[in-house]
């Protein structure tokens, strides 16, 4: 029987505010296999949940993040933006999926493994983002688990792939049809898809045997998954 993974998308962000302790816990709340979260690093190296660049579009400040320390962007936004120490306490015990957008650079990697190392959260944290972000990661963590984010109906290359050594590609949801899933089987790696919050999109996805599934509506992905894992007719 197939195996499907739920990914709760930077946690629960219908209910609460996106990268948050809330969402996280709420995420977990409505039983997700896995949350999935962004993870920037402050002017003085400390990384912290923050999708954008900036601050202006959950917070309000138009502030750039590399602009700031962490103690700054505490202040700013009232403790609301954790550490990824943080989030990795409020998941005790779950699978991680650690997004790593802009990240350049193996010591920018090494910041966030060194987190996750501390933490104690090695063996249930993994990885995605583009490719330039993966080398890093690969770089400073050999056996680090990766999903590589992947853009194009185009193959990554095979060069590439002998480098980064990814579990998972990473693929947004519209592109994924039956062609690619095998391609990608065939080549011995799982298929993970972001971002589809309809239930209409998730059934076809499902159909098509993807292995995991990360979606802003994690409530709804689990209902379709468990109704058809016990045999009932998904709503």
């Amino acid at each position: 029987m197939q195996t499907l993974t739920a990914v709760a998308h930077r946690g629960d962000p219908y209910r609460f505010r996106e990268n948050t302790v809330d969402s996280l816990r709420s995420a977990l709340q409505q039983g997700a296999d896995a949350v999935e979260f962004d993870v920037r690093l402050t002017r003085d190296g400390v990384p912290v949940l923050l999708h954008d660049e900036t601050l202006k579009r959950l917070w309000g400040h138009d502030r750039p993040l590399r602009s700031l320390t962490a103690d700054e962007v505490r202040a700013l936004t009232a403790g609301g933006v954790p550490t990824l120490a943080e989030a990795l306490a409020a998941t005790d015990g779950l699978r991680v999926m650690i997004d790593l957008p802009g990240l350049a650079g193996r010591r920018s990697a090494q910041a966030v493994l060194d987190v996750v190392r501390g933490c104690g959260a090695q063996d249930r944290a993994y990885y995605c983002a583009d490719a330039e972000a993966m080398l890093a990661v690969r770089a400073a963590d050999p056996a680090a688990e990766i999903a590589l984010t992947w853009t194009s109906l185009a193959p990554p290359r095979p060069a590439l792939l002998d480098v980064v050594r990814p579990r998972w590609l990473n693929y947004r949801f519209t592109l994924v049809d039956r062609e690619l899933a095998a391609r990608v089987h065939h080549g011995g790696r799982l298929l993970s898809v972001w971002t589809p919050d309809t239930r209409r999109s998730m059934r076809r996805l499902i159909d098509l045997g993807v292995d995991s599934i990360t979606t802003n509506r994690i409530d709804a992905l689990r209902v379709l998954r468990d109704n058809r894992e016990f045999g009932r007719p998904a709503p």
